[in-house]
């Protein structure tokens, strides 16, 4: 089976999927589909993200599978995630403790309105 291009043979422009056929019922939809896939990366990319899969995404193992240092494979690793439409390094995570969050919790334990236990549960449950 053929790998879907991320770009185009001719001009090099970015590839967008518009139609999908079922051979089993012969049944066809159109449309602009969503362009968050491994479908759009490139097959050095798609080689690299198959390794780190196999590698149970240990650095160290992808590092002496790929016979790269560590700077380039988490350099390769940042562009396969911006590839796919996300930027590395952001946390997608609303809940996360702000420092003054944490002053308060610490506050809180301070003086005696929370105890230890609450305070560690409260840090713990919001990636304090």
């Amino acid at each position: 089976m053929n790998h879907i291009p991320s770009t185009c043979p001719f001009c090099g422009g970015r590839i967008s999927i518009t139609r999908i056929h079922c051979a089993d019922c012969d049944t066809t939809v159109e449309g602009r589909f969503s362009d968050r896939s491994f479908a759009n990366l490139r097959d050095d990319q798609m080689y690299f993200i198959e390794t780190f899969l196999r590698c149970e995404g240990k650095i160290k193992r992808v590092e002496k599978e790929l016979d790269q240092s560590y700077p380039t494979i988490r350099g390769r690793l940042h562009e396969v995630i911006r590839a796919m439409g996300y930027e590395p390094g952001v946390e997608e995570d609303a809940e996360m403790l702000t420092l003054g969050d944490r002053q308060t919790i610490l506050e809180d334990l301070d003086v005696g309105r929370i105890t230890a236990d609450q305070a560690l549960q409260l840090l713990q449950e919001k990636g304090g």
